[in-house]
């Protein structure tokens, strides 16, 4: 069994083909069981284990596969089919890690190196919600299951020993940031947050301390926009009353967890002619996106993504530096740990081979003695043939495979005697 990572993210592919991959939560338990069911053949790459990543920066899906190539082609080809992408717009923007790359590649997304916000820690509870999703789902095994639990401890490490997350400017502070720009101070503006989630929390309380006009929370759910409204002292709507009240504010941060997109050009043109033109500042921080590309043309529309944030979040990363060449450092030397337990996995196949084949022997020689024994042979004597008959059943393909080689070069042959030798001399200790 292998190890395969295989996705895409903010550095290989713009958010518009970021959106179309995308998994919700409700889609992942159904596509892990869907591919470990679909693929667990070794022709469509043996996927007896599968877990999902998937967060407004990427979609990453790990699998322990007895085949890596034929994994890819499987879970790339499923993708497409599930996602209605074709193969050539989704394959520039793939990367493939494999064994000990893909551990490397898992422990650098935990610990903050990947991400478009270096050193955030929110992609570690991401990874665990993943994790446990995947469990949930039956998804993991010897295999990922070791993958994970190495990368939390290697991502605590990192972030305990290092300063990768000091002074690192959120996506929330970054969108505060820009309003700023455009409207140099936000106690005249009134802010509207679309949705109430981890991620509008976060951005409510870094507009809440700019002390902004008004702030108000529209959701779904009323109840549980109330329940974020009142811990930065917001009102909150109903998503429904959106296309009547939209014009009323000034700054829009919509993050929400909609498949399609709920602030719609005919809203905004209708909200900037109530509005007579006063400039609207929109931040889309989903994933796929809530705002329709399209509104980005409008004048007096000023719209960013999480990939316009991520160019105000990277200023300064010179700065940071030594945090990087620590932590990279810290994942070198556990990956080595990794990669050991990786070998030794390897073995296992083999030594139960092994294993299974000594039994068979011992089991066919223990009935030939048994036989021996109800027809009255002396005990002594049948042990003694036992005893000779197994030694020469366990040494026979080594003998053969040395007299004959069976093919072997001289070099294989060389490793092989070199290997034998090394056995059975430790033995004879």
């Amino acid at each position: 069994m292998h190890l395969l990572a295989i996705g895409l993210n903010h550095t290989t592919a713009p958010v518009s083909v970021r959106e179309r991959v995308a998994f919700g939560p409700e889609e992942i338990a159904e596509t892990i069981g869907h591919m470990r069911e679909r693929f667990s053949s070794t022709q469509m790459g043996g996927i007896h284990e599968a877990a999902i990543l998937s967060t407004c920066n990427r979609t990453e899906i790990y699998c322990a596969a007895e085949d890596t190539d034929a994994a890819r082609d499987s879970v790339l080809g499923f993708i497409c089919e599930r996602k209605n992408v074709s193969r050539s717009e989704l394959e520039p923007h793939i990367y493939t890690f494999t064994q000990e790359e893909a551990a490397k590649h898992t422990f650098r997304v935990a610990s903050g190196l990947d991400s478009m916000v270096l050193g955030e820690t929110q992609i570690v509870g991401q990874m665990k919600k993943a994790e446990k999703m995947a469990r949930d789902a039956h998804g993991l095994g010897t295999m990922l299951n070791h993958l994970f639990q190495s990368t939390f401890t290697v991502a605590k490490e990192v972030r305990t020993a290092t300063a990768i997350g000091a002074n690192s400017v959120s996506l929330a502070a970054a969108a505060v940031r820009l309003a700023l720009r455009l409207f140099g101070s936000l106690k005249d503006e009134r802010v509207l947050f679309v949705g109430a989630g981890e991620m509008i929390e976060l951005c409510a309380a870094h507009f809440a301390a700019q002390q902004p006009k008004s702030i108000t929370i529209a959701n779904r759910t009323l109840e549980r926009g109330q329940v974020l409204a009142r811990t930065v002292h917001a009102d909150a709507i109903r998503l429904a009353d959106l296309p009547e009240k939209i014009a009323g504010y000034d700054i829009i941060v919509s993050c929400t967890a909609s498949a399609l997109p709920i602030i719609g050009l005919g809203m905004i043109e209708r909200a900037i002619n109530e509005r007579k033109h006063r400039p609207m500042f929109i931040v889309d921080l989903a994933v796929p996106r809530d705002v329709e590309p399209e509104i980005d043309r409008l004048d007096d529309v000023y719209v960013y993504t999480v990939d316009d944030l991520g160019k105000v979040v990277n200023q300064g990363m010179a700065s940071r530096q030594a945090a990087i060449t620590q932590a990279e450092t810290i994942i070198s030397l556990r990956m080595s740990d990794f990669a050991e337990w990786l070998r030794q996995r390897e073995t296992v196949p083999f030594i139960q081979s092994l294993r299974d084949r000594a039994h068979l022997l011992a089991e066919a020689e223990l009935a030939r003695a048994l036989r021996h024994l109800h027809h009255g042979d002396s005990p002594e004597e049948v042990l003694q043939m036992l005893a000779y008959g197994l030694t020469n059943k366990l040494t026979h393909d080594p003998t053969i495979l040395l007299r004959n080689g069976e093919g072997l070069d001289d070099e294989d042959r060389d490793l092989m005697e070199r290997l034998l030798n090394r056995f059975y001399r430790r033995h004879d200790r």
